[in-house]
């Protein structure tokens, strides 16, 4: 409700947990409506293959899958 009020209609996505805490606030934010981009390298999981199954299955059916520098650079910040 905060994001809506804000007139946030985007988010981005990074944090511990790929295949768990990530992918489950990923599926709400879809399931909401919201537009979704995933920081690929500013997540991680137990193993490789969980993350990129997260990433390949799951974020690249309900958002973009980018690098970090790439989310910075199209937002005017990129270092």
């Amino acid at each position: 409700m905060q994001l809506r009020r804000r007139e946030i209609d985007t988010i981005v996505l990074c944090g511990v947990a790929t295949d768990y805490g990530v992918e489950s606030t990923a599926r709400f934010a879809y399931e909401y409506g919201f537009q979704q981009i995933f920081a690929e390298d500013a997540m991680t999981s137990r193993s490789q293959e969980q993350h990129d199954a997260a990433v390949n299955f799951v974020f690249k059916r309900i958002g973009r899958v980018r690098k970090t520098q790439e989310i910075l650079e199209s937002i005017g910040t990129g270092a």
